[in-house]
């Protein structure tokens, strides 16, 4: 039998980032060979990984990132099993460097196809061995949930707690922090819809008549009529949720739809994500 040396054992662990006597097992069970123990060590992760797949994931990150001229945002759900892994070290890295790659790579139309792409920040390395690697240094199932890219202008946020993540899009120019703060808007204010032409449009014009019926019954004179029906209607859209007309987070004197407008903006569309949830 080959002897084992600790100089062995820790160029297996620099290789692999597992534990001592787990890279000790496989260069015994390999004879000493370092090749074959990595091969036996990623065999054991396949392994793993059917092992704690159907192990529920409630916690994890909906992580975000945007370039910095707001051309283009990511935004990838990871969810885990714990709190704690949540936040640790490997699983924020594996974040990062999804986000990173998805963000800047040649883009990807499923999870699986960005799996199969390189970790920016370690050649060599693809993102699935990634994924493994973190799995089996971890323990827990580890899920690559759902991923979405959306070209801008527009802008990313991820809540403090990383269970919440918004993209925000727009049409027009200007400056793509303004994009940022309503991107924290949505994140507060859980606006439903983007635009007034997105609610019911049954239902908006049943409003509508609602309320030129009850302005009409003012007696006051046609001209005025239509601009207190349109003053009602404002007050309407924000409380069904439409987002351009909530008054706006960061100054309530003005509505979303205004706020945009002042820095040549128009809101667009916009995706909320809550950990877990459709």
């Amino acid at each position: 039998m080959a002897e084992i040396t600790a100089e062995a054992v820790r160029a297996l662990r620099e290789r692999t980032d597992l534990p001592m006597m787990e890279c000790k097992k496989a260069l015994t069970e390999a004879g000493g060979d370092q090749e074959k123990a990595v091969q036996i060590l990623k065999e054991r992760v396949k392994g793993l990984k059917v092992k704690v797949s159907d192990r529920m994931t409630s916690e994890g990150r909906v992580a975000t990132l945007s370039k910095a001229d707001g051309s283009a945002a990511v935004m990838i759900e990871v969810q885990c099993e714990s709190a704690p892994v949540a936040k640790s070290e490997g699983f924020t890295q594996l974040c990062d460097q999804l986000t990173k790659q998805y963000l800047n790579g040649p883009g990807a139309a499923s999870v699986e196809e960005l799996l199969g792409q390189g970790c920016p920040d370690k050649p060599g390395v693809t993102l699935r061995e990634l994924h493994e690697e973190v799995l089996n240094k971890i323990r827990e199932n580890i899920v690559i949930s759902r991923i979405l890219k959306v070209d801008g202008p527009v802008a990313s946020y991820t809540h403090h707690d990383g269970t919440l993540g918004v993209l925000f899009q727009a049409a027009g120019t200007g400056k793509p922090e303004a994009l940022r703060d309503v991107a924290m808007h949505i994140a507060a204010l859980s606006p439903t819809v983007c635009l007034p032409e997105n609610l019911n449009p049954e239902a908006v014009a049943a409003e509508r008549e609602r309320l030129t019926v009850e302005a009409r019954a003012t007696g006051k004179p046609e001209n005025i009529l239509s601009k207190m029906v349109d003053g009602k209607m404002r007050i309407y859209f924000s409380g069904e949720g439409v987002l351009t007309a909530q008054p706006f987070a960061k100054d309530d004197s003005k509505s979303v739809e205004q706020a945009l407008a002042a820095v040549g903006y128009k809101a667009v569309g916009f995706t909320r994500w809550r950990l877990g949830k459709p």
